[in-house]
C-alpha cells in the first residue's frame, strides 16, 4: 500500500507503485489533462521535481505542477527549449546541438553550423516548432549508460552533446529525453507531451562561446520566450516593446546626456546635460551622508598589489583587476572601495567610544569586464559608487543594519521607487573566514530584516567572498526588477589588514566592518533612472527645469529676461530665440522631455507673464513668474 498526501492535508492510497499521472486523474480528469509534472517529497528528504511518469513507491507527500504554478512554467521552457532543438535538427540535420536552458522569461539554445541563422531562419524554425507541438509527441524519459550515449552522440555528429556527457564520471546515470525522432540528454523533467507546448515565440540570434570560453568556438544561441497563455505573452512582449523605448542607450542619444565610443570600451562620455543629471543625484547623496553620519573620505585610485593580496581580492578576483607598473612595483586600479577605507580607519587609533565610524565615498573604480558584458551604462569597466563603509562593534551590527534598510528605502522612494525586494545572500564555496564568523554575519542581516519587518528570500551560495549581504532590488514602472543597494557584513578583512579599536576594558579589538552601497553605482542608476522615467526625469533631477521661447523677434530681450530671472533664483533654464515658428520650438523642446515650456510674446512681455506649458502638452495658461517660479520650486523641493 502507498499512502499519498495531498498539498490540502487529505491522503489517498493506492495498492502498489502508482505514477504521479494516475494519482492526478484519481483527483480529477481535468487535473490528469493539466498536469505537467509533480513535487515529490518522501520523508525528510527534499522536494523533488518529477515527470508525471515518474512513479512513487513508497509513501510520500506530492503537488500536482499545472501551468499555473512557477515550477509549471519553467517546465514548459525547458522543453519548449528542446523543442527548438527538435525543430532545428529537422530543418537543419547538420547542425549540433549543445546546451538549453531556462533564462528569465524564456530560455535559449546553443547550435553549432555552418552559417549564421537568418530571421527567415527564425520565422521557419518557429513554424516547424508548432508544427511539431500541434503532433502531440510524447516526451518520454530514458536511462542510458554513460558510455553508451557517448557512442550513440558520437555515432550521429553530435560532437559537442558527445564531449558534455564524456565530462560526466562514468558511475552516473544517464538520463535521455526523447520526442519523436529527436533525443538529448536532459536531467529532466519535462512536459508530458509536446502539444503542452502551445504559446511562445523566437526572439533573436545571438553569438555564445562553446562553454563561455573566448579560445572556443563561436556558436549561435537563439533565444525564445515562452508562456502559460496567450495573453500573458501579449503582455510581456508589450513589456519589451516598451522597454526598447525606453532605452537609456537610445535616450541618451536623443536626449544628448552621454555617449560610446570604441577607442573606450565600458567607459562614458558624459555630455553637460548627462552631467548635470549625475551632479543632481551626488548632491542629493552627498546630503544623505551628512545628514546620517557619515563622513565624506576619498582614497587612492591605484593600491600597491601586496594590499589586494592581503585582502583576498587577488586570489578570488585577479581577473577583473587592471594593473599598472612603476618602478619594478606593480599596482592595482582599485575594483572597490574597501581596502582604501580601512587604511583611512588605521590612521589612527580608535576608541570604542568612537564607534561606529561610518565612511562615505563617491569612489571611481575600475573592473576588467569581458567586453561581452558590456551594456551602455549599466555595465561597465569605469564606475562610481556611493560607497560607505562602518566600523563598528558586533553589538552594533543589527542596529546599524536596521538603520541602512530605513535609509534606504527612503532615498529610493525620493527617486521613484516604493517597492522592493530583499534577498540574504550566504556563504558561497570560494570564501574566506571561518563558519563560525558566517554563522554569526549572516543571522545578524536576517535579524535585521525581521526587526524590520521585511519578508525576505535566502539565496544560498550568493554571497560575497568575504561575506553574507543583504541585496535589494528594485521594481520599475514596467515591472522590471533592478538589483541594486547592498549591505555587507565582513568579519575578514578587517582583521586581515590589522583594523583595531581599544574597548572598555582597555583591550585592542577587531571592529566588524560593513560594506554598504545604496544606489550601486552611479552609472547604472542612472540608466535605471531614465529607463523607469523614460527620459521625462522629475524637475528635481532634470538637466534643464524650463526653457523660455519668444513669438517674435520684439519678444527676444523678455524671453531673455525671464531666463535670468529664473538663473539667479537658481533653476536651470535656456531660452530659444530663433526665427522659427513657435509651433516647431514647442515640438522639438517637447521631444527633448523638459518639464516646462514657457512661451511669450508681446501680450506677455507688457503684462511681465508667462505662458505656461507642462510636459505631455498641458496647458497650464498665462501666470506671473513669480508664481510659475512658486510653482517650480514646490515641485522641485517636494521631489514630486
Amino acid at each position: 500500500m502507498v499512502q499519498i498526501t495531498l498539498p490540502d492535508g487529505s491522503q489517498r492510497e493506492f495498492p502498489g507503485p502508482v505514477s504521479v499521472n494516475d494519482i492526478a486523474h484519481s483527483i480529477g480528469t481535468g487535473l490528469g489533462r493539466a498536469a505537467l509534472g509533480g513535487r515529490v517529497t518522501v520523508g525528510d528528504a527534499e522536494p523533488r521535481l518529477v515527470d508525471t511518469s515518474f512513479v512513487i513507491e513508497h509513501n510520500a507527500q506530492l503537488a500536482i505542477i499545472t501551468a499555473k504554478d512557477p515550477d509549471g512554467l519553467d517546465l514548459i521552457r525547458h522543453s519548449t527549449a528542446h523543442l527548438l532543438a527538435y525543430a532545428v535538427k529537422s530543418l537543419f540535420p547538420e547542425a549540433q546541438v549543445t546546451i538549453g536552458p531556462v533564462i528569465d522569461n524564456g530560455f535559449y539554445y546553443d547550435f553549432s553550423y555552418k552559417r549564421p541563422f537568418t530571421l527567415d531562419d527564425l520565422e521557419a524554425i518557429e513554424k516547424k516548432m508548432t508544427e511539431l507541438a500541434r503532433k502531440n509527441e510524447p516526451v518520454t524519459r530514458e536511462e542510458w549508460l554513460r558510455d553508451d550515449a557517448v557512442a550513440y552522440f558520437k555515432g550521429i555528429g553530435e560532437h559537442y552533446k558527445a564531449e558534455i556527457i564524456a565530462s560526466i564520471p562514468s558511475n552516473e546515470s544517464i538520463s535521455l529525453y526523447r520526442e519523436g525522432d529527436f533525443i538529448d540528454l536532459c536531467r529532466g523533467p519535462h512536459v508530458p507531451s509536446t502539444g503542452h507546448l502551445k504559446v511562445f515565440k523566437l526572439m533573436k540570434v545571438a553569438g555564445a562561446y562553446w562553454r563561455g570560453d573566448s579560445k572556443n568556438e563561436m556558436l549561435q544561441r537563439i533565444y525564445g520566450t515562452a508562456w502559460a497563455s496567450k495573453d500573458e505573452q501579449a503582455n510581456y512582449l508589450t513589456m519589451l516593446e516598451e522597454a526598447e523605448r525606453r532605452d537609456h542607450r537610445k535616450l541618451g542619444r536623443e536626449l544628448d546626456l552621454f555617449h560610446f565610443q570604441e577607442e573606450a570600451p565600458g567607459l562614458i562620455f558624459w555630455h553637460p546635460k548627462g552631467w548635470t543629471l549625475w551632479q543632481q543625484v551626488e548632491q542629493y547623496m552627498r546630503a544623505v551622508y551628512v545628514d546620517n553620519g557619515y563622513e565624506e573620505v576619498k582614497a587612492p585610485q591605484i593600491l600597491d598589489l601586496s594590499l589586494w593580496k592581503k585582502t583576498g581580492h587577488w586570489d578570488n578576483y585577479a581577473e577583473n583587476i587592471f594593473t599598472t607598473e612603476s618602478e619594478n612595483r606593480t599596482y592595482g586600479l582599485k575594483p572597490m572601495n574597501c581596502p582604501g577605507h580601512v587604511q583611512i580607519f588605521n590612521s589612527g587609533l580608535h576608541s570604542y567610544r568612537e564607534l561606529p565610524i561610518r565612511y562615505g565615498e563617491f569612489g571611481q573604480c575600475h573592473r576588467n569586464e569581458p567586453s561581452g558584458s558590456l551594456h551602455g551604462t549599466m555595465r561597465v569597466r569605469g564606475f562610481t559608487q556611493d560607497d560607505g563603509h562602518i566600523f563598528c562593534t558586533e553589538d552594533q551590527l543589527q542596529q546599524e543594519c536596521v538603520a541602512f534598510t530605513a535609509l534606504l528605502q527612503k532615498v529610493y522612494a525620493d527617486f521613484g521607487f516604493t517597492e522592493i525586494l530583499y534577498k540574504v545572500a550566504t556563504r558561497p564555496e570560494k570564501r574566506i573566514g571561518s563558519d563560525e564568523v558566517w554563522d554569526k554575519a549572516e543571522q545578524a542581516l536576517m535579524d535585521s530584516l525581521d526587526h524590520t519587518g521585511c519578508e525576505y528570500e535566502v539565496s544560498p551560495g550568493e554571497g560575497a567572498f568575504y561575506g553574507p549581504k543583504i541585496e535589494y532590488t528594485l521594481k520599475d514602472a514596467i515591472g522590471r526588477h533592478w538589483q541594486c543597494g547592498t549591505i555587507q557584513v565582513d568579519f575578514s578583512m578587517p582583521e586581515r589588514l590589522g583594523a583595531e579599536y581599544v574597548d572598555a576594558a582597555d583591550q585592542r579589538k577587531t571592529p566588524v566592518m560593513l560594506h554598504r552601497a545604496i544606489l550601486g553605482s552611479f552609472e547604472r542608476f542612472i540608466g535605471m533612472l531614465i529607463e523607469n522615467h523614460a527620459g521625462a526625469m522629475p524637475a528635481w533631477l532634470s538637466p534643464e527645469h524650463a526653457v523660455v521661447c519668444c513669438i517674435s523677434e520684439p519678444s527676444a530681450d523678455y524671453a531673455a529676461e525671464v531666463v535670468k530671472s529664473l538663473k539667479k533664483q537658481g533653476l536651470r533654464a535656456s531660452s530659444d530665440l530663433r526665427a522659427e515658428k513657435i509651433t516647431r520650438k514647442i515640438r522639438e523642446h517637447s521631444m527633448q522631455k523638459i518639464p516646462y515650456i514657457l512661451v511669450v510674446g508681446e501680450k506677455e512681455r507688457e503684462t511681465g507673464k508667462v505662458a505656461v506649458r507642462g510636459r505631455g502638452g498641458v496647458d497650464l495658461g498665462v501666470m506671473s513668474l513669480a508664481d510659475f517660479t512658486t510653482r517650480l520650486q514646490n515641485e522641485i523641493n517636494s521631489r514630486a
